[in-house]
């Protein structure tokens, strides 16, 4: 069984919005490929909508999980790929919605939040990838 303990308060370091600074996980790991805002059929979702293409992108992380046969709790670390970085709290306000009612009181999953020029299609606006410690 895995076991995430998460760092949230370190002397020193001024506290994460949203985001633990580090996880410590013990068990197996999964790495979560890059999750855009793609349908079922392959079709965006959400064109010029940050906060659509954020809720598809993290529903299909979410499946992923599920089918791995871990939830939002297992999640050690996400990393997203924004090509709009100043759009940060439209990304933490669903963000927010989605998992925080999974995590109950534990602080959210390590971190890191990369603005890039440009997605492998430039209709996308958001990539989510995970790192999962298996239950």
């Amino acid at each position: 069984m895995s076991v995430l303990d998460r760092l949230t308060d370190v002397p020193g370091v001024a506290p994460g919005p949203g985001y633990s600074h580090a996880v410590v996980t013990t068990g197996r790991l999964a790495f979560v490929s890059g999750q855009v805002s793609k349908d079922e059929h392959g079709e965006l979702v959400g064109p010029g909508d940050l906060a659509a293409q954020t809720e598809r992108s993290l529903l299909n992380l979410h499946a992923v999980l599920r089918e791995l046969g871990a939830d939002w709790p297992d999640v050690a670390r996400f990393t997203w790929y924004v090509t709009d970085a100043s759009q940060v709290q439209v990304i933490r306000d669903v963000r927010d919605r989605l998992i925080r009612p999974a995590l109950g009181d534990r602080p959210n999953p390590a971190s890191s939040l990369v603005q890039v020029a440009a997605l492998f299609d430039p209709a996308f606006l958001i990539e989510v990838e995970a790192v999962v410690a298996l239950p």
